[in-house]
């Protein structure tokens, strides 16, 4: 399915982080379940580190939802073994809908939260996600942005003044490709580039790679640079190829 060429950079407001009415354009009863089961969800524990975890789930990912929601849902495992961290879990799609979870440590009811999502067609909405981890950063340090997509619709030059932002507030942003479109290559490099993280492009193929990276991005969050020097995993090597020495303070965690 071909995508709009529409431009969103609203961040999320009260109501899109399951605190009130909606004005997403899906259906009431699908938004209620949603909102339902992330209220049900307890909030994480003050003072560990954060990982903040966006999905793109318009039309275009269908073909390779279930893969990547397993992809997913093994990161969380992960996190969940890592210990010390808790997680976010954001997505858009359709005209308009963009939502987050609360930030918790169970990330067995994450996972299953994220099972209940399915992909609705509508443009690409990175700019609001990157404003609203921004917004949340200002309050509470967020150790990392996992972002995970195939598209980017966007101004290039809107989306890195907002990740310059995250740069500030160092946030490293862990860019993952699913496919081959070039416009959005581009784009996640300049994002993963300006806010120290990295780009990775993955397919139907490199379905392990992923979850490597992912799970090495899960240490990362939970323990900062450190914890990718001391890994010899090759997924740590890669990604602390792309960062460089020393990238946005590496183990900043409030």
């Amino acid at each position: 399915m071909t995508k709009n060429k529409t431009t969103t950079h609203n961040p999320l407001t009260p109501q899109q982080r399951g605190e009130g009415k909606s004005v997403s354009t899906s259906s009431k009863s699908e938004i209620a379940q949603f909102l339902s089961a992330a209220k049900a969800i307890a909030p994480s524990t003050p003072g560990a580190g954060r990982l903040a975890f966006a999905l793109d789930a318009t039309m275009s990912r269908q073909p390779t939802w279930d893969i990547a929601c397993g992809l997913q849902a093994e990161m969380f495992d992960a996190v969940g073994k890592t210990g010390g961290l808790s997680v976010q879990l954001v997505y858009f799609r359709g005209l308009g809908e963009c939502r987050a979870s609360r930030w918790v440590t169970d990330t067995k009811q994450l996972a299953d939260l994220m099972s209940r999502i399915d992909c609705r067609g509508g443009p690409t909405q990175i700019g609001r996600v990157l404003r609203h981890v921004a917004d949340e950063a200002k309050t509470r340090s967020v150790s990392a942005l996992v972002y995970i997509g195939d598209a980017m619709e966007e101004n290039i030059d809107q989306l890195a003044v907002i990740a310059g932002e995250l740069a500030m507030r160092k946030v490293p942003c862990f860019m993952f490709h699913e496919g081959q479109d070039p416009a959005a290559a581009t784009g996640f490099r300049e994002i993963a580039r300006v806010t120290g993280g990295a780009y990775a492009r993955f397919d139907q193929n490199s379905a392990q790679e992923l979850a490597s990276l992912l799970r090495a991005v899960a240490a990362y969050a939970a323990g900062g640079r450190p914890a990718l020097e001391s890994s010899k995993a090759p997924a740590a090597r890669l990604l602390l190829e792309q960062m460089g020495p020393g990238r946005n303070g590496g183990d900043r965690r409030s």
